[in-house]
């Protein structure tokens, strides 16, 4: 059976080279985001998934509640999407695009774990310093976790950086049983 990764990053790809080619890749990043958004609402999915609608039904409905919160070149994607029996994928789609978006903007999400809560200057110099290590933009979000009794622990993409405390100590109880 096909995963909803394999589905869903063809239409993601096509939305992206559609949105970057008309100036609009904000935009349609709102516009699948509301989508997916709708998608996992218990009432729509169950009508998404009900087999007496037709899928130009489902399309028509799921356009309707979307509303004037998206425009005609949308709306012909989710059409497209309904035509091939994929609007369950809409949420993958989402997620894919925002993928994509970030790796041709050079842009990165990164979360950095602290014991305390770090300056506004403190977070720029790190956001800086990943920034050079990793050639990207990094946006960072802080997360406060008093039990990592001090240091840091960054997860930017699939690089884990853990420098705290806890973790050294979990380092040194390792390295004893050996």
């Amino acid at each position: 059976m096909i995963n909803t990764q394999t589905l869903a990053r063809p239409y993601a790809k096509a939305a992206f080279e559609f949105a970057s080619a008309a100036g609009q890749t904000e935009s349609w990043s709102k516009m699948l985001s509301l989508a997916a958004i709708a998608i996992e609402v218990p009432e729509v999915s169950a009508l998404l998934g009900d087999p007496r609608l037709t899928s130009e039904s489902k399309v028509q409905d799921l356009v309707r509640l979307l509303g004037d919160d998206t425009d005609e070149a949308f709306r012909n994607f989710v059409r497209s999407l309904g035509e091939n029996d994929r609007l369950s994928i809409l949420p993958t789609v989402s997620e894919l695009y925002e993928d994509i978006k970030a790796q041709a903007e050079k842009t990165l999400e990164a979360e950095v774990e602290t014991a305390f809560e770090l300056s506004n200057a403190q977070l720029q110099t790190l956001a800086a310093a990943l920034s050079k290590r990793l050639d990207r933009t990094v946006n960072l979000q802080q997360a406060v976790n008093p039990a990592l009794i001090g240091g840091v622990v960054i997860r930017a993409g699939d690089v884990v950086v853990d420098g705290s405390v806890r973790g050294k100590l979990s380092q040194l109880a390792e390295s004893l049983k050996s």
